[in-house]
């Protein structure tokens, strides 16, 4: 008697994508300027349904968008630029990825990928990882093409990690072998650098003393420190403009 053949398994569905984050809101512009336009959350709403096809759209959506308790989609942040007659980019905040650049700049990915030389769905794969690959030239083509500054330029190819390890380094042992390692990743003049690097430590090497002060340490200058180096990178940049040109 012969044996049944086992049923072939079906493959694993693949996991789900996670959805791409809004880009962060800018309440407050978006208020003004319906405001200055002298329209009603009503207006908008109607505006986005009949004109940018966004038929769930209601006012009650615009006033949390405006409070701040809600924010649009990417596509919702578009119709409602086109609503507004302004650009996508005044209704974000500080943009925080290679996407919300180029939502800021109005930009499709197609444009961006053709700038930089990457295939579509190459260039949409970054987006979706948050993970920048290309070349110095693709990357200073990235640059131009997003208006980035240098420590945009620095976060959206992610290299702030690397920078944080540094910086901790840097500030915690012997400032000056870092200047070079930190210059590979943030392209300044070596005086900058040497300036941002020695006032770093200065203030690192000041809150440890602080922590082994006579009397048992001081346990709030411990945390301090610790914040210190949790928020390293922001420090970093904070001391580059501060250094006179």
């Amino acid at each position: 008697m012969r044996r049944p053949s086992a049923r072939p398994s079906k493959p694993a569905p693949p996991p789900p994508q996670p959805a791409p984050t809004a880009p962060p809101f800018n309440a407050p512009a978006a208020r003004r300027l319906r405001a200055a336009l002298g329209m009603t959350p009503e207006h908008v709403a109607h505006g986005m349904r009949v004109s940018y096809g966004h038929p769930r759209v209601t006012p009650d959506h615009v006033i949390d968008w405006e409070r701040g308790t809600a924010a649009p989609s990417h596509s919702e942040l578009t119709a409602l630029a086109g609503v507004l007659w302004c650009s996508p980019g005044e209704l974000i905040g500080r943009p925080r990825t290679l996407r919300e650049h180029r939502i800021a700049r109005g930009l499709a990915p197609e444009d961006v990928a053709r700038a930089v030389g990457h295939e579509v769905h190459a260039y949409l794969r970054m987006e979706e990882t948050d993970t920048w690959r290309g070349t110095d030239r693709q990357s200073g083509a990235l640059a131009d093409v997003l208006g980035l500054g240098l420590r945009d330029f620095v976060t959206v190819t992610g290299r702030n990690a690397k920078l944080g390890d540094l910086l901790r380094s840097a500030v915690s042992t012997r400032w000056q072998a870092y200047v070079r390692p930190v210059a590979k990743l943030v392209p300044l003049d070596r005086p900058f650098l040497e300036g941002a690097l020695r006032a770093l430590h200065e203030d690192y090497q000041g809150h440890m003393a602080a922590t082994l002060s006579w009397g048992g340490g001081n346990s709030d200058a411990g945390d301090t420190a610790r914040d210190f180096l949790d928020r390293i990178v922001d420090h970093f940049w904070r001391r580059i403009q501060e250094i006179p040109a």
